[in-house]
């Protein structure tokens, strides 16, 4: 199964699982309008921030009532500015006011994450290195947030524990050592890449020896970082993580490194203000 059918499936299987968790039983607060009346809704930001999480707000009318049109005014990606109105509905009051919360809630999450990571996307520009997700998602929204993230201009590092090798220090000791761990990992699944997370520069020097694709500098002080680039050369890819914010991104990717993992796109957000009014109500 590819990313994108995983993806549709995860979108379809969470929407159910929001309603279930908001409606339960009823919506009782809903059943105080007619039900012959209809409305139409804007929804919009109070604050700029990065689009993202229209696949998920369809859906959700969908399952809940196929009535409701959406007219979409911007798309996943896109920059929103202040007070902008992004998305028009129509339909039956109650539908539109059952869904809101589930809606809202699913968009201003990965709205957050797509805002955060085109924030620090935007601190790296011409630098050539590429800023990667971790596996730090929130829970159950892992593929939500990660399509989040490329959404921002960011990219996925390994989707979970199945598509990637990540040796770290526990596997390290576990394994008799890095060299062991990399053969290991070569014997059991040659042609999937295999990442080694190191704390030291003799550690750095034993995954090169092994072999690594691609080796993690976990908390490297900043002129480490130089160091290691130098002692790489050219031999694996490097990924700089751990102290990673908006205050030192740019002086980690000034290093020559070539990308840089953050859990801070995921885990450390602040949903985006949004707000969906009422703008007309009508019998039918």
């Amino acid at each position: 199964m590819n990313n994108q059918n995983a993806l549709a499936e995860e979108i379809s299987t969470c929407v159910t699982r929001l309603l279930n968790e908001d409606i339960g039983s009823g919506d009782i607060t809903a059943q105080l309008i007619p039900e012959d009346q209809w409305a139409t809704a804007t929804v919009i930001t109070r604050e700029s921030a990065v689009l993202c999480g229209t696949a998920w707000v369809d859906e959700i009318f969908q399952q809940l009532d196929a009535r409701v049109t959406l007219r979409w005014l911007a798309a996943d990606g896109d920059l929103l500015d202040e007070g902008q109105g992004f998305l028009e509905l129509e339909g039956p009051a109650r539908s539109l006011l059952t869904g809101e919360r589930a809606a809202l809630n699913m968009l201003q999450t990965l709205s957050a994450t797509a805002t955060t990571t085109r924030r620090y996307v935007n601190l790296i520009e011409g630098t050539g290195v590429r800023l990667l997700d971790t596996r730090k998602t929130l829970p159950g929204l892992r593929l939500a947030q990660k399509y989040a993230v490329t959404c921002g201009g960011g990219h996925n590092h390994r989707i979970g524990l199945w598509d990637a090798f990540l040796i770290k220090e526990n596997h390290i000791s576990a394994c008799g050592g890095i060299k062991a761990a990399v053969s290991q990992a070569r014997a059991l699944a040659r042609d999937v890449l295999v990442e080694v997370e190191v704390e030291t520069f003799e550690e750095l020097d034993q995954a090169l020896a092994a072999g690594a694709d691609i080796i993690m500098l976990d908390n490297f002080a900043l002129e480490d970082l130089y160091v290691a680039v130098e002692l790489n050369g050219g031999r694996a890819t490097l990924e700089a993580s751990g102290n990673v914010d908006a205050a030192t991104l740019k002086a980690i990717a000034d290093t020559g490194i070539d990308c840089i993992s953050s859990g801070a796109l995921t885990k450390d957000i602040q949903s985006i203000d949004l707000s969906m009014r009422i703008t007309r109500s009508y019998s039918v």
